[in-house]
């Protein structure tokens, strides 16, 4: 497997991977209104921003396939998606391993808004809930999920 630096042309493979990722994964954990607030959340004017920033990382397999993706903000890991047909394999730990990583090179805390699929990961990993969110979707549901830190 490869990790790179994901640019322009990435960004609909990028927006693939989490939009694809967001429909089939995140239904089974959150009602309609949330699924919908994560779709606009990770817009296309954000991706490609992040994209511009150089921000966004693209993982790659072996065959060639994009399998998933993270972004990684100063001293904050997001948008890490992989997708549901390659998930289990090892891919994700890549992407995390990869953002704790960069993130050590400047930081002594790691932070993390994890979604409810993700938290055990989490968890596992050293992460410690430090908030508890609740926020309006505002189409009709709520969405509630944890700030989580971990010191490296």
């Amino acid at each position: 497997m490869n990790i790179r630096i994901a640019d322009r042309n990435d960004f609909e493979t990028v927006k693939e991977i989490t939009h694809k990722t967001i429909g089939e994964v995140y239904p089974k954990y959150y009602p309609e209104g949330a699924v919908k607030f994560f779709h606009d959340h990770h817009s296309d004017e954000r991706i490609m921003r992040d994209i511009d920033l150089g921000i966004v990382y693209l993982l790659i397999t072996d065959e060639g396939d994009a399998a998933g993706t993270v972004t990684i903000s100063d001293n904050e890991i997001d948008r890490l998606f992989v997708l549901p047909s390659y998930q289990h394999k090892g891919y994700g730990r890549a992407l995390i391993d990869l953002a704790e990583e960069k993130i050590a090179e400047k930081y002594d805390v790691i932070v993390i808004h994890a979604s409810l699929p993700a938290k055990k990961i989490y968890l596992i990993r050293g992460f410690k809930e430090i908030e508890y969110n609740i926020l309006d979707t505002g189409y009709g549901d709520y969405l509630c999920f944890d700030k989580m830190e971990k010191t490296i």
